[in-house]
């Protein structure tokens, strides 16, 4: 009998495919379940026990939330990553660190196929298999929702022949939670006009008074909120989302390349994706130079880019983090944050590291570590070359 893995959630299509790898392709199934920090231990258990139900071989919940900080979302907030300026990545980061889980647990069972439920109509489906390819390049890829081209009608009925009768209503509203923001979906996000609703957010607004939290970085990582430390970063930003949510706060709608080439719109709510990531940044504008903060920013849109279409496995990714965790090392203070409802300002930093010494001069006040000589002469120098340039243009146009 053919081994294969399948990466499972429990929903209407992974357990079609259960059933449909199970008793239509006679395969022995082995499911896992990849929690990159958005399940619950009460969710997880009962996935599982449905899993079983369905009659999977073994089943395996695989938690990789710290390892998925580690290796992809603190590189997400050294970079201020938010793609189109709007969205930080929340599902296109947790679907590759959840595919590549899947083929180490496939890699590791020595497994003869590995399967997933993506459609043919999203990102998933690349994100997945080519994580697959990289990690299990021998084992074949199976995909019967793309492959059969099934409506979800279609996939009900064959579940009721196999005998499982379930609820399967269809929400209003998608959701995908994970650490790093959750995505919602709906009819809304469909079309290019509509906004989604109040009610279609997970969190709802039950906060109204303004208040003032202050975030502690150390070197580019969030160890403090609200005058609570954390070892881990992972319970920092499960510290913020818990204070911040309530508000309201990071909301809004993305609009997109996919990888397959159309256009898309996902809600999401991320609040503290978005006030880390504004957080860190104004932090940084105090402790890094200019050309820094420049090279880092154009670095970081390139990998930003290469995560989202899936090519978190090119080495080019390695060297790109290499440079932006150097430039972390100074990065470390506290951040005032006013929070408000449905939205948040950055108000301030206080850094030992902060280059608006004034030990050296204060901004259009007063200087201390040069004279207007001094100044005289490097603008002279600065100007120099345009300056021929622009005197070599006249002569020669007089020339003419």
């Amino acid at each position: 009998m053919k081994k294969v893995v399948l990466a499972y959630s429990g929903g209407l299509d992974t357990s079609f495919c259960v059933k449909y790898l199970t008793e239509e392709k006679g395969m022995e199934v082995h499911s896992i379940l990849v929690d990159t920090g958005g399940f619950t231990e009460a969710e997880m258990a009962d996935i599982e026990k449905k899993a079983y139900e369905l009659g999977v071989k073994t089943h395996h919940a695989a938690r990789v939330a710290d390892k998925y900080y580690q290796e992809c979302i603190r590189f997400l907030i050294y970079g201020n990553i938010l793609k189109n300026n709007t969205y930080p990545l929340s599902v296109s980061a947790e679907r590759i660190f959840q595919a590549m889980a899947v083929a180490e647990y496939a890699k590791e069972l020595g497994v003869d196929a590995i399967a997933h439920g993506s459609t043919g109509a999203g990102n998933d489906q690349v994100r997945f298999d080519m994580a697959f390819r990289i990690i299990v390049p021998n084992a074949e890829i199976i995909t019967p929702i793309r492959d059969l081209k099934l409506s979800r009608e279609d996939e009900i009925e064959f579940l009721k022949s196999k005998g499982v009768v379930r609820e399967w209503h269809k929400s209003t509203y998608s959701i995908n939670q994970g650490l790093w923001g959750t995505s919602v979906g709906g009819k809304e996000t469909l079309n290019s006009w509509d906004y989604l609703p109040e009610s279609a957010f997970p969190t709802q607004q039950t906060e109204t008074e303004t208040k003032e939290i202050t975030l502690t970085f150390e070197k580019g990582e969030l160890k403090g909120v609200a005058g609570e430390t954390f070892k881990n970063p992972v319970d920092a930003i499960r510290a913020l989302h818990k204070v911040a949510s309530v508000y309201g706060i990071g909301r809004d709608i993305h609009v997109g390349d996919t990888i397959i080439g159309i256009k898309g719109r996902v809600g999401f709510e991320a609040a503290a994706p978005l006030i880390i990531i504004k957080a860190h940044h104004l932090l940084e504008k105090h402790v890094l130079t200019k050309w820094q903060q420049y090279w880092k920013q154009n670095l970081a849109e390139w990998y930003g880019m290469h995560l989202h279409e899936g090519q978190f496995n090119e080495p080019v990714l390695r060297d790109m983090e290499q440079f932006m965790e150097s430039t972390q090392a100074h990065v470390t203070g506290d951040v005032r944050v006013q929070l408000a409802p449905k939205t948040f300002n950055v108000l301030g930093i206080k850094s030992d590291y902060d280059l608006m010494s004034p030990v050296f001069g204060s901004y259009g006040e007063m200087n201390n570590a040069w004279s207007g000589d001094d100044v005289r002469g490097f603008s002279k120098i600065a100007s120099n070359q345009v300056m021929i340039y622009e005197k070599v243009k006249e002569l020669a146009e007089r020339k003419k």
